[in-house]
């Protein structure tokens, strides 16, 4: 299954309340809404993205536990970036007193920020443009470290804030640099 993007605007604007409904009310949908309000159908990722996933998401669960420093989030979880998009990355990680300033209700519907640190993994389903186009988007809404992790392609995109995107073959150690103090991660 391919991504499916619906182009609503020239019927209706989503608002962030509209757009949290929809989810909630099609919650067997991964659905995304970009900053030019089209609405995205996100597909099924197969096994072997899934356990991928599962280990990235893992590993940097048990960092988060020994120093902890902020929030992980799955790619199940919604932000609502500044420029109006609602984004879901494969993993996430948000420090911790940027979490802590969100109102309860922030924090239980769609958290209203980029995150500090994300994933995203490409899966066969995945067209690489869209991925670092929504890797660019990120960054230009406040992400300071980010990776696009490419098994098919064996290499890792590095998105850093203010900084040209780096390229690395894998196999790769990966750092959390000063965004992640001590985060290491083999791909």
């Amino acid at each position: 299954m391919d991504t499916v993007v619906i182009n609503l605007e020239p019927a209706v604007r989503l608002t962030d309340e509209q757009f949290y409904q929809i989810c909630m009310a099609n919650r067997d949908l991964s659905l995304e809404l970009n900053a030019q309000g089209e609405l995205i159908i996100v597909p099924p990722v197969g096994g072997e993205s899934g356990s991928h996933e599962a280990r990235l998401i893992t590993d940097l669960e048990i960092w988060n536990r020994q120093t902890k420093l902020g929030v992980v989030f799955s790619s199940s979880t919604i932000f609502r970036l500044p420029n109006g998009a609602k984004r879901s990355p494969d993993a996430a990680w948000i420090k911790l007193s940027r979490w802590e300033a969100l109102t309860i209700e922030e924090r239980e519907k769609f958290p209203p920020l980029v995150p500090d640190f994300l994933i995203e993994l490409r899966s066969k389903s995945d067209r690489l443009k869209s991925l670092q186009d929504k890797m660019q988007e990120y960054i230009e809404n406040g992400l300071r470290l980010g990776w696009l992790i490419k098994p098919q392609d064996g290499e890792v995109e590095i998105y850093r804030q203010g900084q040209l995107k780096e390229l690395v073959k894998m196999p790769s150690l990966l750092f959390g640099e000063d965004v992640l103090p001590g985060f290491e991660l083999q791909v």
